[in-house]
């Protein structure tokens, strides 16, 4: 009688479905950040008085639920073995499309071009992300160029689009649905924190519990492992591309609502902040490894150290040095506490 011999993935997915296993929703390590934050908040408190206020933590959970859907996004990606860069285009010349598409031609300060109903700025925000995602895929799975080159490429692009379509100039004529979910409050606190936790949940949920969650993990760990289990490897990574990209017009959405207006340099330098948060949340730059809520304690700890440096007087001037410390920082605590190799 002849045994049959599955693949390696199989194994794992079979361990997977083990009760136990399926509650992997939330690890230990996901908690390693935990003691960092209290510490951010004492030396906060030490720092200024004002740290504990609940107008200054209602600002910087509101500053945080604007870049964790970016590095949401990018965690999805990450843990699918691949990378976008373009995410910190994708977030201004979303709305900035949306707009130039909705708003009229004349009257205002920004010339649009009126062909769509204000009440469609969102989803035509929405798609534009969409679409951009969905290139990207094509790109990186079709034509099968270089991943970190494609998404570099398509960030300059994208970014030189919106400055040739805004003029250099900031657009202030943002529609009352942008700024619906920028501004409004719901329970006490700002809509956009609330949605960010629900989105934070869906996806947490999904890599835990789904199928097709989990095989991002597999994907990400073995292709070709996956690929023999029979993952659709190239449709899920694709899919994870274009929600990625969704999701970065989404904080569009809710950082152009936030502030008003959408300015010709949006997101300029996020990405350097989207990896830092992911890298010392845990996510694995080589793919298969981390958990969303992981990634999400990553934010809120690079949140709270700009906001103890602004309250404690420090300029504005020493943040992207900071940012890039973090960012060699994380890579050296992620290379040790891995054990591998960062090629």
């Amino acid at each position: 009688m002849t045994e049959t011999i599955r693949p390696p993935v199989l194994d794992k997915e079979r361990d997977d479905d083990h009760p136990l296993s399926r509650l992997r929703f939330i690890r230990w390590s996901d908690f390693s950040l935990v003691p960092v934050i209290l510490v951010l908040m004492v030396i906060g408190f030490i720092v200024s008085p004002v740290f504990l206020t609940s107008n200054n933590l209602i600002s910087v959970v509101q500053q945080s639920s604007e870049l964790s859907l970016l590095v949401l996004g990018q965690a999805l990606i990450l843990i699918c073995g691949r990378m976008d860069l373009s995410l910190e285009s994708t977030i201004g010349i979303a709305p900035v499309i949306a707009m130039w598409m909705v708003l009229p031609s004349e009257g205002g300060r920004f010339a649009g071009l009126d062909i769509l109903p204000v009440w469609s700025a969102i989803p035509a925000c929405l798609l534009v992300g969409l679409v951009v995602g969905v290139i990207n895929g094509f790109l990186i799975l079709k034509l099968r160029v270089n991943g970190f080159i494609a998404t570099l490429g398509m960030l300059t692009m994208l970014r030189g689009l919106q400055i040739g379509i805004t003029e250099g100039k900031s657009i202030t004529d943002v529609p009352e649905s942008f700024r619906y979910l920028g501004k409004t409050d719901w329970l006490g606190a700002p809509a956009a924190v609330w949605i960010c936790l629900a989105l934070f949940a869906i996806g947490g949920a999904s890599l835990a519990w789904l199928r097709h969650g989990r095989s991002l993990y597999a994907i990400g760990g073995n292709p070709e492992a996956a690929r023999a289990a029979g993952v659709r490897v190239d449709r899920i990574t694709w899919i994870v591309l274009a929600i990625g990209g969704v999701l970065a017009a989404f904080a569009g959405i809710l950082y152009t609502g936030h502030y008003g207006s959408v300015a010709a340099t949006q997101g300029n330098g996020w990405i350097f902040q989207v990896f830092a948060a992911a890298v010392i949340g845990g996510i694995s730059l080589k793919g298969g490894r981390g958990t969303l809520f992981g990634a999400l304690t990553g934010v809120l700890t690079l949140q709270l150290v700009v906001n103890v440096m602004t309250l404690g007087g420090v300029p504005a001037l020493w943040n992207q040095f900071l940012n890039g410390a973090i960012i060699i920082v994380a890579l050296v605590i992620s290379r040790f506490a891995s054990g591998e190799k960062q090629d």
